[in-house]
């Protein structure tokens, strides 16, 4: 389980990468930072370290030889919830998105400044917890899609559907306020949190992914709607 991060705290980080400068340099400072670091340059023993560590965050390179960054990704997916950042030395949009899309929570396009890594993990475990929206009402139900806030868990006709902690934060922002078009600023600081800078369309990703999970339709979506021009809103049924 996810918990968010206040002083005093130690945090688990795994970095993966097989340039150990690299690795080295953000290891250093991350454990400046207060956080309890290994590092690892094989995505094989990647998996099994996350597995048996069981850190908060993974620092995953993409361009890892043998099994790579997407495929650990994929992996670790089956069993943690924990938060992923991919490191990509390549510039083309699809690298990135590719990612994303088997669950990764952000990435970091190398050349990077270690120290913005840094604050961006901090910025990430202090991310809010989206069970303690205002309203009262912790379950939201759209036609056959049942969302549960408080006990973070969605159902589609009764049967589960297993979000990451990302896209579950997205769709319980959006379902505690279903007649309201959230941009994409506002979800990242609804979700993200105030703290967060990088690339917004991180948002459509995931969004796209938590379509994908609830058997949408990209052209014509059921529960998470497109408003054209500014954002995304609930349907069905609201």
């Amino acid at each position: 389980m996810r918990v968010n991060a206040s002083q005093g705290e130690e945090f688990r980080v795994l970095v993966v990468d097989d340039e150990m400068q690299l690795a080295s340099l953000v290891s250093n400072y991350l454990e400046l930072d207060g956080f309890l670091v290994e590092v690892v340059g094989d995505g094989q023993v990647a998996v099994q370290r996350a597995r048996e560590w069981g850190p908060a965050v993974i620092v995953l390179d993409l361009g890892l030889p043998g099994v790579d960054g997407v495929e650990v990704c994929r992996m670790v997916r089956t069993f943690s919830d924990c938060y992923i950042i991919m490191l990509t030395a390549r510039v083309g949009e699809v690298d990135k998105l590719v990612g994303l899309s088997v669950g990764a929570d952000d990435y970091v396009t190398k050349p990077f400044s270690p120290r913005e890594l840094v604050a961006r993990i901090r910025a990430m475990l202090r991310r809010p917890r989206q069970s303690s929206v205002e309203s009262l009402d912790t379950v939201a139900v759209f036609g056959a899609l049942r969302v549960d806030r408080a006990a973070r868990e969605v159902h589609l006709s009764g049967d589960s559907v297993p979000l990451t902690r990302t896209e579950f934060d997205l769709l319980a922002a959006l379902a505690a306020h279903p007649r309201v078009v959230f941009t994409r600023r506002e979800l990242i600081e609804t979700v993200w949190g105030p703290g967060w800078f990088g690339d917004e369309r991180v948002v459509d990703v995931h969004i796209a992914r938590v379509r994908s999970k609830l058997g949408e339709d990209p052209a014509d979506p059921v529960f998470v709607k497109t408003v054209r021009g500014v954002g995304y809103r609930m349907g069905a049924g609201w």
